[in-house]
């Protein structure tokens, strides 16, 4: 399934988004101009992820300072904890999900 999450403007380089896809959130991230796209839902308790401080390719749960790798899923901590992770597809100026 593809769900478009919008426009390559919208994330500058550096930041993350919560975007609303389909039947949940996901956290979008812009790491050095390349997408990535993780579950918005921070295991620990919940914290929203497209909120977080991203530093380089690791985000910060805004909640309790769990912290993972946006371009993989996985805590950087406990590698073997990993958050679902999409394909980002760069279509002109338009971001789709492959889910």
């Amino acid at each position: 399934m593809r769900i478009r999450l919008g426009a390559v403007s919208d994330v500058p380089e550096g930041e993350g988004r919560v975007i609303e896809a389909g039947e949940g959130s996901v956290a979008l991230f812009n790491v050095e101009g390349r997408f990535y796209a993780i579950d918005n839902t921070c295991p620990h308790r919940g914290g929203p992820l497209g909120d977080g401080d991203l530093e380089g390719r690791v985000v910060i749960c805004p909640w309790h300072a769990w912290r993972w790798d946006v371009t993989t899923g996985a805590n950087v901590n406990n590698p073997a904890v990993k958050l679902a992770c999409w394909p980002v597809i760069v279509e002109g100026e338009d971001l789709y999900l492959e889910r």
